[in-house]
């Protein structure tokens, strides 16, 4: 199959976003309808999970564990909601990392079709898991208000971080989903590395809890920028370090990119191994 994107196109990712919109819409709308299908509640589960995750982490960091976040003050309630701001980036990552390796296995009826763009199944996994992100921080800020009084006029900026994350959770759903077709392994691995990846961005704990001399290899993790800037926007009422997220969006688009013309090159042997 020739593929109809210019691969020297650095806009060839965004191109088949925008030419599929309405068809990466509809399958992100399924998949969230099918993942609630059949329960009592129905949607509603992606309202309850995060509210009811928050209440466990106000028990067990704040009460049990009586848990500060390092250089702030704040009661049992603190601790919980700059966790939790933290996970729901966590959650994002995780959920596509997880689902890409076996994304095209689980499609493989749309793989024999040439007319079916695949590419927008990595748009549409990314799409749902927006949707989850959404409804958290919604939970998050609702939260945020009731204990604390106020929410930061910076929320208005969390979009503009979130945006900043996609090119980069694109690009790795479609190498995850290439190399899921040849190697069927891929899926237990990454249940450990998106794990791994959790503990070594400062989700639990601040980056000033770790020496300085080492402080700066958190950033080899691509979760620690876009974790510190949502707390910054969500939490702490400043404006994400621009500087940062710069650089971040200049290389999430290269490896997007990239990406995007790996998968191009290599779903042609998905029937193959399919």
């Amino acid at each position: 199959m020739i593929s109809k994107y210019s691969l020297i196109d650095p806009l060839s990712p965004y191109r088949a976003l925008q030419r599929h919109y309405h068809l990466v819409v509809q399958m992100a709308r399924r998949d969230v309808i099918g993942r609630y299908r059949g329960s009592f509640i129905g949607l509603l589960w992606s309202f309850f999970n995060p509210l009811l995750m928050l209440g466990v982490y106000t028990f067990v960091f704040g009460f049990v564990f009586k848990s500060r976040w390092t250089g702030q003050g704040g009661g049992h309630f603190e601790f919980a909601v700059i966790l939790f701001a933290g996970l729901n980036i966590n959650t994002l990552f995780q959920e596509c990392a997880t689902r890409a390796p076996t994304l095209i296995i689980e499609n493989r009826n749309f793989v024999k079709r040439i007319v079916f763009p695949l590419e927008t199944l990595s748009w549409s996994t990314l799409g749902s898991a927006l949707f989850h992100l959404l409804i958290s921080t919604i939970v998050l800020l609702a939260f945020s208000l009731v204990i604390r009084g106020y929410v930061p006029w910076t929320v208005v900026y969390f979009p503009i971080v979130v945006l900043v994350f996609m090119p980069f959770m694109a690009g790795l759903t479609w190498v995850l989903s290439s190399l899921g077709v040849f190697m069927r392994d891929l899926k237990h691995a990454m249940g450990i590395i998106t794990v791994m990846m959790m503990f070594l961005a400062p989700i639990f704990y601040s980056k000033e809890m770790i020496p300085e001399r080492y402080r700066q290899l958190l950033y080899l993790n691509p979760l620690t920028v876009i974790v510190e800037a949502s707390r910054d926007v969500l939490i702490w009422g400043h404006a994400p370090n621009w500087l940062h997220l710069g650089a971040y969006t200049v290389a999430a688009c290269l490896f997007a990119w990239l990406a995007f013309a790996w998968f191009e090159k290599t779903r042609k042997g998905f029937a193959d191994v399919l």
